[in-house]
């Protein structure tokens, strides 16, 4: 049988599976009619605080911007608003929402390959930093902010050395070229942006301490560099390391329905992940450096901007499916939820989100039964290819039609990254769960409806 793979939780979420809040869970399920979602928002101001402290601990000059891609909902750039965090954001869209939450213009950051005018427009009108991905959206830049006699504030996004088939940023010939462009009027050139892709904390470090560089080398030019973003690249710890551990020992094709397997997944499990991984990248001394990037940061006098989504999404959300029905099949059951698998977009990079769901029953008679009971989850389509989850849970009771699945820690991509209505399923709400302190008795959870459309 397949290994188990709990995810870490917090309190908060164990209240909310545990009687009696696994029956407002329930309740929700009953009145909003399908699948939807949890938010948790003061687990979003837990992690943006600890991202904040590890910069005041090493002493740099710092700034947490949100990656609103990480996730629609509208109350988590409220709450960014709130705390005085930047905003990074990819489109009109969501500059739009960013600002209507009270994020201000200038804590924003403008990212994403070759940007429409109207969004430039409005980032240069709003004071926003703009990554400039290529030379060609460099001059629509300039020209945009001479015709409204506006100064376009500028990082130049760099082509990683280690990614040379990237579609995105400038190679060193470029970043010459640019550099030279930003020598004029309705231009300040604050520093350089770059991002990586996976989790190489010494890679990212490497190439910190060269965009360090490179903002020395701008200042002979007359221009202001004073900043580098390393974009987001913080991991997420889901699970433990001695399950994830197990999991890749003991897994094999017939633990999946229909024996699927993936070329890879997410690491689900790492030692070194959100605001410690900054603590980390902080304390790395750079290669061909004596000092480590902290140290090169004071003395360079450079603010180092972060762009993490996932990892200040970390334990803020959870989502939620009733059962509609089972079946049995060679030895496991197929469950079959009220909701697509678009609506945990793992699949979207045709692998599979690995932690268990919890099983949280409605009220019947059979829960003292003995487990593990294992199932794969189906969704509400007619595609052979549409699985919540392949891989055989292995639930400690029977799970049967009216109890919930409850996927946990999925704010951070999985909601809505590649949701769709596809067969006129709704898409599903979002739910914010506040926790209110009570003059009479204990905290008690509220909810509401975030007020995304």
């Amino acid at each position: 049988m397949t290994t188990a793979l709990s995810s870490h939780t917090t309190e908060e979420v164990r209240a909310l599976l545990a009687p009696p809040g696994g029956a407002l869970l329930h309740e929700l399920s009953h009145g909003l009619g399908g699948p939807y979602h949890v938010l948790l928002p003061e687990q979003f101001d837990t992690n943006s605080a600890a991202f904040r402290q590890a910069f005041a601990e090493a002493g740099v000059d710092g700034r947490v911007y949100y990656a609103k891609k990480a996730n629609k909902a509208a109350t988590f750039v409220e709450r960014a608003a709130v705390h005085g965090l930047g905003v990074d954001v990819a489109s009109h869209g969501e500059l739009r929402e960013a600002l209507a939450a009270g994020v201000r213009g200038t804590d924003l950051v403008v990212t994403g390959p070759a940007k429409d005018d109207q969004l430039l427009r409005v980032a240069v009108l709003q004071g926003s930093l703009v990554a400039v991905d290529a030379l060609d959206e460099l001059d629509r830049l300039l020209t945009l902010a001479a015709e409204l006699g506006r100064t376009a504030q500028v990082l130049l996004r760099r082509l990683p050395p280690g990614q040379p088939h990237s579609r995105f940023g400038l190679d060193d010939g470029e970043l010459e070229t640019a550099l030279r462009r930003c020598r004029t009027e309705h231009v300040d050139m604050a520093g350089f942006s770059f991002h990586l892709s996976g989790y190489d904390i010494r890679e990212r470090a490497d190439l910190a301490a060269e965009s360090v560089r490179l903002c020395t080398h701008a200042r002979t030019l007359g221009l202001r560099a004073d900043r580098v973003s390393v974009g987001g690249g913080f991991a997420v710890d889901y699970v433990d390391a001695e399950s994830w551990s197990r999991f890749h020992e003991s897994t094999r094709p017939e633990h999946f329905h229909a024996h699927k397997t993936f070329s890879g997944y997410y690491p689900y499990h790492s030692p070194v992940a959100g605001a410690d991984a900054l603590r980390a990248l902080l304390a790395t001394t750079p290669a061909d450096e004596s000092l480590s990037l902290a140290e090169l940061l004071r003395t360079a006098g450079v603010t180092l901007l972060v762009e993490p989504g996932r990892a200040l999404l970390d334990q803020a959300g959870c989502t939620v499916f009733r059962i509609q029905g089972t079946k049995e099949r060679d030895g496991y059951a197929i469950l079959t939820v009220d909701g697509s698998s678009l609506s945990l977009s793992e699949q979207w990079f045709d692998s599979e989100f690995l932690p268990d769901p919890v099983l949280v029953p409605y009220a019947r008679e059979d829960l003292a039964d003995a487990g593990p009971y294992p199932a794969c989850v189906g969704a509400a389509t007619c595609l052979e290819s549409d699985m919540l989850t392949w891989r055989k849970i292995p639930f400690p009771v029977r799970p049967a039609a009216g109890d919930l699945l409850v996927y946990l820690n999925t704010a951070g991509y999985q909601m809505d990254s590649n949701e769709s209505p596809f067969h006129e399923l709704p898409l599903p709400p979002k739910v914010v769960i506040d926790t209110a302190s009570s003059t009479s008795g204990p905290a008690r959870p509220r909810w509401r409806l975030d007020r995304h459309p």
